[in-house]
């Protein structure tokens, strides 16, 4: 079979458009692929790239970025293919070029943004011109992020609609966290009574309210939840590594 891939193309992008839109020709299994059954490896393909943001080498963030490229035209080469309501890679991007500009307007237009603060008010402004028709500030927040990204998430618009939220977690209950985790404080399941300390969580309840206080205190210093545990996830799965090397 010869390859069908243009190399004399001088635009890459393009080039990557019609090698998609060739293995969907001819692939058998890349046929039989829609938008949900695709859902896994975007997710599995996201947090590669997260990985290779944050532990891998250049060569591993680029080739990771091309992965996911590859499911950005895996799922527009699909859609181009529907019946109804038809749209391609082109579509994508020209969508995209159109509201970059609008959201950034003192970039490509007449208003002034010296601070980053007032970069964020030109984006929500034009965001909100975009989504007139959203009643709440919860629409088009996906539940399917993970619980501590959703966690600050929320906690961001609920300071937009002004709701109650939780406050920042007391130094005490993270040390006393902490010392369990490290088997160093026993665990409330081994106090008399469950005993907890200066209201420490006693149920699955009170530990999520804990953890929502743990992402507030994430929230007011800048910092984030989410990569923060993974960090602290990698750490120990270097000492279960060194463990069971000791141990051999």
């Amino acid at each position: 079979m010869t390859d069908a891939r243009p190399h004399d193309a001088a635009d890459p992008l393009r080039e990557a458009a019609d090698v998609m839109r060739a293995v969907r020709d001819r692939c058998v299994w890349t046929q039989q692929i829609d938008h949900r059954a695709l859902v896994p490896y975007l997710v599995e393909e996201s947090a590669e790239l997260i990985d290779a943001v944050e532990e891998g080498s250049r060569d591993e963030l680029r080739e990771e970025l091309g992965d996911l490229l590859w499911q950005v035209l895996f799922h527009a080469e699909i859609a181009s293919r529907d019946a109804d309501s038809p749209f391609d890679i082109d579509d994508v991007a020209r969508g995209l070029t159109d509201k970059m500009v609008r959201r950034h307007p003192h970039v490509f237009g007449d208003a002034v943004a010296n601070t980053p603060e007032e970069v964020l008010v030109h984006w929500n402004a034009a965001k909100a011109a975009e989504k007139s028709a959203r009643t709440s500030v919860l629409d088009g927040v996906s539940e399917r992020m993970p619980s501590l990204a959703l966690a600050q998430k929320l906690l961001s618009k609920a300071a937009q609609a002004g709701a109650p939220r939780p406050d920042p977690a007391r130094p005490h209950a993270v040390d006393e966290t902490v010392g369990i985790s490290q088997g160093l404080v026993p665990p409330l399941s081994s106090r008399p009574g469950g005993a907890s300390v200066d209201g420490d969580p006693r149920s699955e309840s009170e530990l999520g309210d804990a953890l929502l206080a743990l992402v507030a205190t994430a929230r007011a210093n800048g910092w984030d939840a989410e990569r923060a545990l993974r960090e602290r996830l990698r750490a120990l799965e270097r000492d279960i590594r060194a463990a069971e090397a000791i141990g051999r």
